[in-house]
């Protein structure tokens, strides 16, 4: 068996952190030289701490070439072909939950909530609404898959029963709902979660694996607004 090549495609991992943090450097640098005028000392501290995240962000990201990605697309051609197909819902369910458990923006987002609620919102709670909204409709979607449910036939309902709901929301979870769309659609559910529908699409063979397996990330987006806001509807029974 061959071994894992850790420097394949670097060059493309390594210019696309490039990409990404030089201009907010040179963007920090020209605000320092014209407003900010901080200490010496901090912005030594700030251009360090930036190459640090710059540089961690290089290793995962090259992780995820050679490990989340193929290791998601081999796990979902083998579950692909498990005899009860039924068994994929739960697995999916499983596999969205520990993603989006692991998911470091989902953790900086709920750690920002508990503390600029000065900690009326605990940050477990968002952690726990977050994960449990994507791990259902990760599982939705295997099912999906499975049985070739139409896209359309997921979103349009989710989407209206979004915008239903959200009259009735908080103002404050409402806002934290739509954020959490975002970051639960991070580098894990991206890279891990959706190799992972293409690898089942493609192992079921009974479509086109784009139709089937993509898609995956739009239910992942989805799933948050609705579990957050249906938190925020706790909260508001609690205090009543």
């Amino acid at each position: 068996m061959n071994g894992i090549n850790i420097l394949h495609d670097f060059d493309t991992t390594f210019l696309s952190v490039a990409e990404a943090t030089l201009p907010l450097i040179v963007i920090f640098l020209v605000f320092q030289l014209l407003l900010l005028r901080l200490p010496r000392r901090y912005v030594i501290n700030i251009l360090t701490g930036t190459m640090l995240a710059a540089f961690g962000l290089l290793l995962f990201l090259q992780g995820v070439n050679i490990s989340f990605l193929p290791f998601g697309r081999a796990l979902g051609e083998a579950i692909g072909t498990l005899r009860h197909k039924w068994l994929l819902v739960p697995l999916g369910f499983l596999l969205g939950f520990l993603t989006t458990w692991g998911e470091p923006s989902v953790r900086i987002l709920a750690d920002q909530v508990e503390e600029a609620s000065s900690g009326s919102i605990r940050q477990s709670a968002v952690l726990y609404a977050i994960c449990t909204g994507v791990a259902f409709f990760v599982s939705l979607g295997m099912l999906r898959i499975t049985y070739d449910i139409p896209l359309l036939y997921i979103l349009i309902p989710g989407y209206t029963f979004v915008l239903i709901i959200m009259w009735f929301s908080d103002k404050d979870f409402l806002s934290i709902a739509i954020d959490a769309g975002g970051v639960a659609t991070g580098p894990l559910a991206n890279s891990f979660l959706l190799a992972l529908a293409l690898g089942i699409s493609s192992s079921i063979g009974e479509g086109d694996p784009v139709v089937q397996g993509l898609g995956m990330v739009a239910l992942i987006a989805l799933a948050p607004i609705i579990s957050v806001m249906a938190l925020g509807f706790i909260y508001r029974f609690k205090k009543r």
